[in-house]
């Protein structure tokens, strides 16, 4: 190998380490015992335990709800575990859902490593679980929040439900990378195409996100809503931040979560079946 080509592998390589070092950075997950779980309690969540088709046992928390005529199946972040959920938990059953949120590999007390496919089949799992529990896929809703928006929608583009609500989305990791690192960003990160993928949905969706999100920019989540076909609604939160959106919207948070729910999961049980 002549020296031309010897340095040009070198920056392939490094090129190389660099993009799986910033696509291994998307998650962020904290590990038990990490976490305060005695919110469980708090909550009333039991324990549910979860093998996807690959064979990895994932931890999730189920909290029922006497009652309920619809389950939510909540999508996380990238970063903590279902112990910082407890809040978005309780908003959810508050505004009359029962909810499962399922801590995804390498999160909590769930086996494996975190990865884009891996997500994804840990929600499938999470999914054919509730179908399990005699829930219907008209009566389930699919909510993620951040990165579990994406894991969100690839879910919904795939599977019936009756609703999709994405908080703080993003049309792709290429473009929040954008945003942070110009130029350079794109070329290292890719994968969660979420502005391609909600092309396939076929169920009313709610956007939520701050308008003063310093994680995912606030135009990002617009371009979703602009690839997304319709029934579709977005619900700008004024001077929310990214980790903040329920506590700033305040009881408006719950009742516009009623009001969605309550009108999808209607919408279902008057449609024909596929």
């Amino acid at each position: 190998m002549n020296k031309t080509g010897f340095i040009l592998a070198l920056l392939l390589a490094a090129v190389a380490a660099l993009a799986w070092l910033a696509n291994r950075s998307a998650f962020f997950p904290m590990q038990y015992p990490g976490g305060d779980w005695t919110t469980q309690s708090a909550v009333g969540a039991q324990d549910v335990w979860l093998t996807t088709s690959d064979g990895v046992k994932i931890h999730a928390w189920w909290k029922p709800l006497a009652g309920a005529k619809a389950v939510t199946l909540f999508l996380h972040g990238n970063a903590g575990n279902v112990t910082h959920r407890a809040a978005a938990m309780l908003e959810i059953a508050a505004a009359g859902n029962a909810v499962l949120v399922p801590d995804y590999r390498g999160y909590g007390r769930s086996d494996g490593r975190p990865t884009e496919q891996g997500l994804y089949r840990d929600a499938d799992a999470a999914y054919h679980w509730l179908l399990a529990q005699g829930w219907t896929a008209g009566q389930i809703i699919l909510h993620g929040e951040s990165l579990g928006t994406s894991v969100a929608t690839d879910l919904a583009a795939r599977r019936l439900c009756a609703g999709l609500i994405l908080e703080a989305p993003f049309p792709s990791a290429r473009a929040v990378a954008a945003r942070v690192l110009p130029v350079l960003g794109p070329i290292l990160v890719w994968g969660f195409d979420t502005g391609k993928k909600i092309r396939a949905l076929r169920a009313p969706l709610l956007i939520i996100h701050g308008t003063d999100d310093e994680v995912i920019d606030f135009a990002l989540g617009q371009e979703v809503l602009a690839a997304a076909p319709s029934p579709k609604e977005f619900w700008a939160v004024a001077s929310a931040h990214h980790n903040d959106i329920a506590a700033t919207a305040g009881a408006a948070y719950r009742e516009r979560l009623r009001t969605f729910m309550m009108n999808a999961c209607n919408a279902a049980a008057s449609s024909p079946s596929p």
